[in-house]
């Protein structure tokens, strides 16, 4: 029997210091940690002494120090049992009293290890009893003051705690009121009373409901967060327990055999043998209590990464909300083990909520379902509510309207990004079938898979806008295709009478503006008599008025040409320095007026060439013109035609204002210009370079163009000889320019 209550004590003392010494590890900081940590030392304390003190092999004077030990470490046990439960109930309270009684607690706790509590022992059948002391009475009144306050502690705060703390203080409570009485019964009321200890023995096992209730409190209700380190300790002392209990009966007959044989070689070779099949036994013997242990405790558990795949699958192979939502609402009843699991997803712009349930007892009134998420706008956190969390701030009848629909987990599909942080929807999960709490796994895997659902769902709603969007699309692109060629026949009808309005006023525009040249003309020829040099100014700026004005009357008519299809190419054979020699014959006064030193450079012979010869002098022109009116007073021009074996060229080169860098490939479109070109002309239509390009590149040339902005600039063309060369054609002596 004595080795019964060893192995008993050893199991309980081994369970306690280890559970005591993995909450102190894992937060030394929390109150609740150290004090859990000191009652489970001093309540092993406590076991081992009352063991010793009652072993009656031994001298009386060590039965004496243990009872000494065994009054003080039960007397420090309840009180540290009190303090625990102060501490779990944050009884403030309770707290107050008690330091206010601190100093007289003390003094009755030294007393209880001395004379005036145990005066003696004597042996009493198989155990030593003990010779109370004259203050017994009262040691008995203070340790039963802890143990009653600690049932009235934890009594008035279990109906106001809430989630997690409420759950443990009432498992400490319910234990409490059924070890405590038995302790008190058979540790002291029986012995102080009848004077018979033949029950301390087995009365101090009823600390086993509290170690118990503790376990239960640490692996069921998650208390530290040591709920498996916990599983796995029990799994060991259950281990050793049962290992020692068949060495010690095995090494017990065989020591009563070998006594009979009177052989030591044969005692060695038993307990070589004994050690041996401890050994062997060990391993089957953990495996054994660790499937056992983990059926009791972890009856809910699954593997995440299958879950997640199961996940993963409906979310790629469902373009139907109802579905997808169906499909991971039944992945998470069936892996969680939960009651139902509820998706609640907001209408988008007005539309319809859509609730889809899985599970029994899941049909929750959506003015219910709205009422719980009224949580996210007044919480802090703004992804998940945990019921088992929530403190006493939170509202009674928040918390009691939770409970009836059984409500454990709400999700928030919210998710904040740059441009928006709303919620699309919830998830709404019920308590666990087996009745557990959701531990740290469960949170970490719903939290994953809200992210990804989140996507999913945002994708599906826009999909279904989109598929929703092309029911009315069909039509509104009909009545739109209509509109738009109504108004399309309308702007052709508009930009038909544009273009011949241009047309006609160019035309129109061309006959005065040519007499009013031929007049000015004569005048600076001298046709009608002599004239000052003022006068010769004056009219020489308006002739190059009338030239400019004649040159935009060309372009405009070829631009209508262009956008009616009426822009021809009429070839003829074209003796390229001649027309650059008309053409410069006209601008030279422009260039002396401005100083800038205008030079051709020509080779000695130049082919004939097939090109239209009237739309060549306008592209001469143009490149000429820019070139002197965007090179500054002072400045060089240098008008270049190259002879090559296979090409032509024409340059103007200029070291003028040049273009900038971001405007150079848009210089050749239709009415576009630099915003330097536009302060140095204002009056500039954009239309001169976009007709150069127009007429080279119809007439099968290429555009030269190099520049840099403020250094100058490179505009001409380049034609193929192959294409435009005229053999056997007669070669005009190109006209000498002045020196």
């Amino acid at each position: 029997m004595q080795l019964f209550y060893l192995l008993i004590n050893v199991v309980f003392i081994i369970a306690l210091l280890g559970l005591g010494l993995a909450a102190v590890l894992k937060n030394y900081k929390q109150l609740l940690n150290r004090v859990f940590a000191l009652f489970s030392v001093t309540i092993s304390i406590w076991i081992a002494t009352a063991y010793i003190s009652n072993i009656t092999r031994y001298p009386s004077i060590v039965s004496i120090v243990g009872n000494y030990l065994v009054f003080l470490f039960s007397y420090v046990s309840s009180y540290l049992l009190l303090w625990f439960a102060v501490t779990l109930a944050t009884d403030k309270k309770a707290s107050r009293f008690l330091r206010r009684l601190l100093i007289p607690i003390m003094v009755c706790g030294a007393v209880s290890a001395s004379p005036l509590v145990v005066a003696g022992v004597h042996k009493q059948g198989d155990v030593y009893a003990v010779d109370f002391g004259p203050l017994v009475a009262v040691y008995g009144i203070s340790i039963l003051f802890a143990l009653i306050y600690t049932i009235v502690v934890l009594h008035r705060n279990k109906a106001t705690a809430v989630g997690d703390q409420k759950t443990h203080i009432v498992t400490l409570y319910r234990a409490t009121i059924v070890a405590i009485p038995l302790l008190l019964i058979t540790e002291f009321i029986l012995p102080a009373v009848t004077g018979w200890f033949g029950l301390t023995n087995v009365g101090i096992l009823a600390m086993a409901i509290i170690v118990f209730a503790l376990y239960y409190s640490v692996v069921r209700l998650k208390l530290f967060n040591l709920r498996l380190v916990a599983v796995r300790s029990l799994a060991y002392v259950l281990t050793i327990a049962i290992i020692a209990l068949l060495f010690s009966v095995g090494s017990y007959y065989m020591a009563v055999l070998v006594k009979a044989k009177n052989s030591y070689s044969l005692q060695e070779i038993v307990n070589v043998a004994m050690i041996v099949i401890a050994l062997n036994v060990y391993g089957p013997t953990i495996k054994f209590f660790r499937r056992v242990t983990n059926n009791l405790f972890y009856r809910d558990a699954y593997d995440s990464q299958e879950l997640f795949s199961q996940i993963n699958q409906a979310l790629v192979t469902s373009i139907s909300l109802e579905n997808l939502l169906k499909q991971v609402a039944t992945i998470l009843n069936t892996q969680l083990k939960s009651q139902y699991v509820i998706f609640f997803i907001k209408g988008i712009d007005g539309g319809k909520d859509r609730i889809v349930n899985v599970g029994a007892n899941s049909l929750i009134p959506k003015h219910n379902l709205e009422y719980y998420f009224s949580w996210f706008a007044t919480g802090t956190n703004k992804n998940i509510m945990i019921a088992d969390d929530l403190d006493a701030s939170t509202s009674r009848e928040y918390l009691e309207r939770l409970n009836d629909q059984s409500v454990s987990i709400i999700i928030n599909l919210w998710q904040k990004s740059h441009s928006q942080s709303e919620s699309i929807g919830y998830i709404v999960l019920g308590a666990k079938k087996s009745g557990n709490a959701y531990n740290k796994q469960d949170i970490d895997v719903l939290i994953t898979i809200k992210n990804e659902l989140i996507i999913a769902v945002q994708n599906i709603l826009h999909f279904e806008e989109i598929q929703q969007f092309n029911t009315t699309l069909q039509g509104r692109v009909e009545d739109a295709t209509r509109k738009l060629k109504m108004t399309n026949d309308k702007l052709k009808r508009m930009d038909e009478t544009k273009d011949e309005f241009i047309s006609m006023a160019s035309h129109q525009l061309r006959t005065p503006l040519t007499s009013v040249k031929g007049y000015i003309s004569m005048v600076l020829d001298g046709d009608v008599g002599p004239i000052n040099h003022q006068q010769r100014e004056l009219l020489g700026q308006s002739f190059q008025s009338s030239q400019r004005m004649a040159n935009l009357i060309s372009d405009l008519l070829n631009l209508s040409r262009i956008n009616t299809g009426k822009f021809v190419i009429e070839e003829s054979p074209v003796y390229l320095p001649a027309i650059i020699e008309t053409e410069l014959q006209q601008l030279r006064e422009m260039a002396q007026g401005k100083q800038i030193d205008l030079k051709l450079t020509v080779p000695p012979a130049f082919p004939t060439l097939m090109l239209d010869d009237g739309k060549m002098h306008q592209a001469v022109m143009n490149l000429i013109d820019n070139a002197l009116y965007y090179t500054p007073a002072g400045g060089k021009v240098e008008v270049q035609l190259i002879d090559t074996p296979s090409t032509v060229e024409f340059r103007v080169v200029d070291n003028g204002i040049g273009v900038p860098r971001e405007a150079q490939r848009h210089l050749f479109g239709k009415m576009f210009r630099a915003e330097n070109a536009r302060r140095a002309r204002p009056d500039g239509t954009g239309l001169g370079l976009f007709m150069v390009k127009k007429v080279v590149v119809e007439q099968q040339g290429a555009i030269i163009f190099e520049t840099e902005e403020n250094k100058g600039s490179t505009f001409g063309f380049r034609f193929n000889k192959k294409d435009h060369l005229v053999p056997d054609a007669d070669t005009p002596v190109p006209p000498q320019l002045p020196a």
